[in-house]
């Protein structure tokens, strides 16, 4: 444990906000080297905002055989007040058998384990088939722009072929191994600017009030039915986030009305046809109106196969636990990854703490997170 424990350490007092790297991936790039890996430092993105990627790489000794990637990100969101954090987050700290610190479960110790999982495996496997590889971003956290998904082109340029990728995030629920997630909703969001005419409240006649218009599709929206999801996607659901309107005065009927929403969409929708629905409702009720789109990401999806069989194995082996498969909760890199990778799957550590004022993680998770990496590496590679 302590090998995993100690680069764990190291990494948390790395002071990695997004997009600052921290000095996360010398760290890593340093030990990967030490064991034969070749690697690459992209530093991508404006100035003062630059983001730092790495790409590294072992081939094995036998040229036939798979490519295998572990992927994450060192960059961690920022702590919040740090009066309420108990303990500096930036400064590994145990208390009743946890590792508090910021990037302690979202994924520092992930990373700690990956590494020291590649360091044990080759050290076992001298002459291991196909290749294993590293792709890290210090924008994952952050709009996602100059991180993996640029990675992921520059890996297409090259003509890189992965085979297999096992996405850091912390994926377990109430015990290490309970839950893999083999994919991940889509995400589009909308700025939705309902145009109407201001004008004194006394007076309505002489206005036209933009949220009274907006009532009625809003509840059509709200009670949409967009899809009935599939055996891996629950359907897609739409969300109001925030609806602005009014001058601040309670006199005046305003001149507009905004709403952001956004769809988490499953496989069973695209983009498009989200748009066409919604463009078509809005239509349908003579709105005067301006609609502007992002999308946010694509859905993807790992159907059963040999990855997961692998990582399944190797969690139940070391754990005693029968993972679930599940493609809930926010988005992530394997977005970009699965462009370019036939088997995206994510597993890590409980997500219990994520994004929390005093993240944390079970020490005692540690070295179980490693040895599962290591098993698939085995199960894959040898």
């Amino acid at each position: 444990m302590f090998r995993t424990l100690q680069l764990a350490e190291q990494l948390i007092a790395c002071r990695s906000v997004t997009p600052d790297d921290g000095g996360c991936q010398a760290l890593i790039a340093a030990r990967l080297q030490a064991i034969g890996f070749e690697c690459h430092t992209l530093m991508l993105g404006p100035e003062g905002a630059r983001v730092t990627n790495l790409w590294a790489v072992k081939r094995g000794a036998q040229a036939a055989g798979k490519l295998l990637a572990f992927a994450g990100h060192t960059d961690v969101v920022p702590t919040g007040p740090l009066a309420q954090w108990q303990s500096d987050p930036f400064v590994p700290t145990h208390r009743d058998g946890q590792l508090y610190g910021r990037g302690a479960a979202d994924m520092k110790t992930s990373l700690a384990a990956m590494v020291v999982a590649a360091e044990e495996f080759v050290a076992a496997q001298p002459s291991h088939r196909g290749g294993l590889a590293f792709l890290l971003t210090s924008d994952e956290e952050g709009p996602s722009i100059d991180g993996t998904v640029k990675a992921c082109e520059w890996l297409t340029e090259r003509g890189e072929r992965l085979d297999f990728c096992i996405v850091g995030e912390p994926t377990s629920v109430d015990r290490l191994g309970d839950m893999i997630k083999n994919g991940r909703r889509g995400t589009l969001s909308g700025k939705l600017r309902v145009i109407g005419v201001q004008g004194h409240i006394a007076y309505p006649h002489l206005a036209k009030n933009p949220i009274h218009l907006l009532a009625a599709p809003l509840a059509e929206l709200v009670a949409e039915r967009w899809d009935a999801g599939n055996a891996y996607f629950p359907p897609t659901s739409w969300q109001v986030s925030n609806i602005h309107a009014g001058t601040g005065a309670s006199n005046v009927i305003p001149g507009e009305a905004v709403v952001d929403f956004n769809f988490r969409f499953s496989t069973e929708s695209t983009p498009q046809s989200l748009k066409d629905r919604v463009h078509a409702l809005l239509d349908r009720h003579g709105l005067a109106y301006e609609l502007a789109w992002t999308l946010g990401g694509e859905p993807f999806l790992t159907p059963v196969g040999e990855l997961s069989a692998a990582l399944t194995d190797a969690i139940i082996a070391t754990t005693g636990v029968t993972p679930v498969l599940s493609t809930t909760g926010g988005t992530s890199d394997g977005r970009f990854i699965a462009k370019i990778c036939p088997q995206v799957i994510e597993f890590g550590p409980l997500n219990a703490t994520i994004h929390k004022i005093d993240e944390r993680v079970e020490v005692a998770s540690l070295d179980p997170l490693k040895n599962i990496y290591r098993d698939t590496l085995a199960r894959l590679l040898t």
